[in-house]
């Protein structure tokens, strides 16, 4: 058989997973906190015909002959750039401006997020959308009491509120957790991230402080970092790409049969 045949198949494996992360790209488009997806390829292991020779005083030297059998996927990355910041005016709407990611906790297990868009519960108690707990310095719960007058997060994390009295009383510091390797974060569903082998494990650092830590921005979500535009440029190249690659098993086709009809 014919190797450009394996080949062009190997292409097209590659390109429906490109279109694949592609769609999912474009679903997350407004999705706060969402982070794209790219993927890269790598050849395949080519098959010697020749291999190189060294020049002499007589005869110059002779580059190697090699046939390439196709490509492969090569990474599924996760691109962490900034999104752009979109002002809600909502109290408990956060975003972070620079790096950091928010901490969850539901039951023993922890995970991290970079969408801000949070609650309080019955008890007063900051949550997620799902009834994760925020967490704050020393992995503490942050409660604002049902009696408070009004509430405000500060850009370095301190949740704010004024009890009955006037007095402008800290219910606690939101703490965010720092990686050394963020695109070795697996991704948990529902915006959320879970360390890895991978991604180090999380530093935790205020926001703003010394740790390196993006700041606070109260009142606004951060945007999801899928630029439309970029995607749909993407999924052309992969479309055709797709087309190229078939073209290729249909010519190889057309070569075999014409291989069968020799003997008539």
């Amino acid at each position: 058989m014919l190797r450009s045949m394996y080949s062009g198949i190997s292409g097209m494996k590659n390109f429906q997973v490109k279109l694949d992360v592609i769609g999912n790209n474009i679903a997350n488009v407004n999705t706060y906190g969402f982070k794209k997806g790219r993927t890269t390829f790598k050849d395949i292991v080519s098959q010697q015909i020749a291999g190189a020779s060294a020049g002499t005083a007589a005869k110059g030297g002779v580059n190697p002959k090699q046939v390439g059998l196709g490509s492969q996927l090569a990474t599924i990355d996760t691109v962490h750039t900034q999104g752009s910041l979109q002002n809600t005016a909502r109290p408990l709407d956060l975003g972070i401006s620079g790096d950091g990611f928010f901490k969850l906790l539901s039951g023993t297990d922890t995970t991290f997020t970079r969408a801000g868009n949070f609650y309080l519960d019955s008890t007063g108690q900051i949550v997620n959308a799902d009834g994760k707990f925020l967490l704050g310095t020393g992995n503490t719960k942050i409660t604002v009491p049902s009696s408070a007058k009004s509430f405000s997060v500060g850009a370095d994390g301190t949740v704010s509120y004024i009890d009955n009295a006037g007095a402008l009383v800290t219910a606690g510091q939101i703490e965010l957790a720092k990686f050394s390797n963020n695109e070795g974060l697996e991704k948990a569903g529902s915006n959320e991230y879970r360390a890895s082998v991978n991604s180090g494990t999380p530093t935790a650092s205020t926001p703003g402080g010394a740790g390196g830590a993006g700041t606070l921005v109260a009142g606004a979500l951060e945007m999801s970092n899928v630029d439309l535009s970029e995607e749909f440029t993407e999924m052309i190249v992969a479309q055709r790409g797709f087309q190229a690659n078939t073209r290729i098993i249909t010519t190889s086709d057309e070569i075999l049969q014409e291989l069968v009809n020799l003997k008539r």
